[in-house]
């Protein structure tokens, strides 16, 4: 199956209509209702826990989207003096968003900042215990060089967490015949119904790397591995209907088709999907790593 595009920046891709056209986009497709979903606040909540944040420290939640990791990193730190979360977005109608959510913490401080990753350094100006970067690094295109942005914000010894649904093994073998058999009713949909076709449009999510190529290019830019996990979650029919109404999700399986169309498409396919193989859910494994710098 193919997978969410990006732009040549490494993060989602732009939208030709002005601000309040791409703010309106943006807000139609988020992610923010497939983020509700009860396996992906655990997914997010494990990689928090393994960073071992503790009362006190700056940490910047990269990708902060409308704050929901921002959030469960607030939960960690508690309400000690001192303890700072710089959460870093680069669509300002997510950072808009995630300003209203975390409007009413209390405790530690949280700044907003807008920004990509290739830029940290120039974002984050003094050094940080810890960067989380959760359900993005499968979006940058210069892996590299965003790690050595990380690096370089990190205080020597601090942490780096990840984690990503988009690697080479997400998928468990025994759900392969469901991504297969969802992929080809929904481009039959799209064709017999629309008269559409995707574009061959190659992007840095369906290059995928594998848990050891993450691993290699961590150690290489300047990183020690601390953890390493897989997480299986069971993904039912309520989830897969949300993911497919997400505007990376949706240009990355039909890449070059209209938002509203490339959804109903999806939506339209992976139920009739369910309904044939006879599911209830369907297996998909995150990849959780966190790192110290070296």
């Amino acid at each position: 199956m193919m997978w969410p595009g990006t732009s040549s920046t490494g993060w989602p891709a732009c939208w030709k209509g002005g601000r309040a056209d791409m703010a309106s986009v943006s807000e139609r497709f988020s992610l923010e209702k497939f983020a509700r979903h009860p396996f992906y606040q655990e997914v997010n909540r494990r990689l928090v826990k393994l960073t071992g944040l503790r009362p006190g420290q700056r940490v910047v939640d990269l990708g902060a989207g409308t704050g929901a990791v921002t959030r469960l990193i607030l939960e960690e730190l508690g309400s000690a003096r001192g303890s700072e979360v710089i959460a870093v977005e680069p669509s300002d109608s997510a950072l808009e968003a995630a300003r209203r959510n975390l409007a009413h913490v209390s405790g530690a401080v949280v700044r907003f900042v807008q920004g990509g990753a290739e830029r940290l350094s120039q974002l984050v100006k003094r050094p940080v215990d810890a960067v989380l970067f959760c359900n993005a690094i499968h979006l940058v295109r210069e892996k590299s060089k965003v790690l050595q942005e990380v690096r370089r914000v990190l205080r020597e010894g601090g942490t780096f967490s990840f984690n990503t649904s988009f690697y080479a093994g997400a998928e468990p073998p025994e759900s392969h015949q469901f991504y297969r058999r969802w992929l080809i009713k929904a481009l039959r949909l799209l064709k017999t119904h629309y008269g559409l076709t995707p574009t061959d449009e190659r992007t840095p999510a369906r290059e995928r790397l594998t848990a050891e190529q993450y691993i290699a290019l961590l150690e290489e830019n300047g990183f020690r591995v601390q953890h390493r996990e897989i997480m299986q979650v069971e993904m039912d029919l309520a989830s897969f209907e949300d993911i497919s109404e997400y505007q990376l999700w949706i240009e990355g399986i039909l890449p070059g088709i209209p938002l509203e169309t490339g959804s109903i498409v999806l939506k339209e396919s992976v139920r009739e999907t369910f309904r044939e193989l006879g599911l209830s859910f369907s297996p998909r494994n995150w990849l959780l790593v966190v790192a110290s710098r070296a």
